[in-house]
């Protein structure tokens, strides 16, 4: 289960990275990759969707440690 939760949090910090571009510079560095809502582009932002709700479970972990 460790390996998958430095899974996500790789994919979560790599999200954050990307929105902050986007927040900061107005550079979406996934579109520039990867084209502009390609297959690949779309697989990317789902992974980090799902990373994104997986990490929530971190919440709950913390908690009962």
């Amino acid at each position: 289960m460790k390996t998958l939760d430095y899974i996500a949090l790789v994919l979560v910090v790599i999200g954050a990275i990307n929105w902050g571009l986007i927040g900061f510079l107005n550079f979406d560095l996934v579109r520039v990759i990867f084209g502009d809502m390609t297959f690949v582009s779309r697989v990317i932002y789902a992974l980090v969707g799902i990373a994104g709700l997986y990490a929530l479970s971190f919440f709950g972990r913390l908690r009962n440690e």
